[in-house]
């Protein structure tokens, strides 16, 4: 995935109401509010003073001119958009970077099923077998080389595993995909400390036959990529 045009550079203020950073621009100085697109605590990657990068919108209709897309922190620069991840992860699939993923003759996004959700990624055989995948986004470090997942308490995540779980049981094959978007954890554990409900709704689902995943992102300045498998440690 490429952004469309240079990011903009500048330094974290602060970030609050969940959706909105201030930040200071390198280029002149001057501070901007930012989109956030992040529900999450975004714990360990909201530092004031943070190098942060940011994309430039020239839709006259949107309100914030600016999206937060990166940051750097512990050494390395990671991505924050939570809109991002689908299309990564749909990225990784064409090109087969989930081998236990390949092979599927098309793949639609934000299909309704279960109790009135849309799965993430569905895929569809020639045969008409379906596999349907939900992509969680991933950047908690609270160990040097460990990814977490999640960083506050997610009902809805809790939710879409019980889901998953439903279409194991019709027949169908159903797997998470956690995309890690940075370069320096090359594990994967559950936060079950942050949300324990989660981690028993993940054991549950595990044991119903959904298959767990992990990828991991190459984050750059021109753009992000998923490219690398990360051991999954749960």
């Amino acid at each position: 995935m490429k952004f469309p045009a240079p990011l903009v550079s500048g330094r974290l203020v602060k970030r609050y109401k969940r959706f909105l950073a201030d930040v200071v621009l390198d280029e002149d100085g001057a501070e901007v509010t930012a989109h956030c697109a992040n529900p999450g605590s975004m714990l360990g990657l909201k530092e004031p003073g943070a190098p942060v990068w940011l994309s430039q919108s020239d839709n006259p209709k949107r309100k914030l001119k600016y999206s937060w897309e990166v940051i750097e922190a512990d050494g390395a620069l990671v991505g924050i958009n939570t809109a991002h991840p689908n299309r990564l992860v749909e990225e990784a699939l064409d090109a087969g970077r989930i081998a236990e993923l390949a092979g599927y003759a098309s793949l639609r996004r934000e299909v309704k099923y279960g109790k009135n959700s849309r799965i993430d990624l569905l895929l569809e055989g020639a045969g008409g077998e379906r596999t349907y995948v939900e992509v969680k986004n991933v950047h908690l470090m609270r160990e040097p080389g460990l990814a977490e997942f999640p960083d506050s308490v997610t009902a809805r995540g809790a939710k879409h595993l019980g889901e998953l779980a439903d279409m194991v049981g019709e027949g169908h094959r159903a797997a998470m995909v956690f995309l890690v978007q940075r370069p320096d954890c090359p594990r994967l554990n559950l936060a079950s400390d942050i949300d324990p409900n989660y981690a028993a709704a993940f054991k549950a689902a595990r044991a119903a036959g959904v298959e767990v995943y992990a990828i991991g992102c190459d984050v750059r300045l021109d753009g992000i990529d998923a490219v690398k498998p990360v051991e999954i440690v749960i």
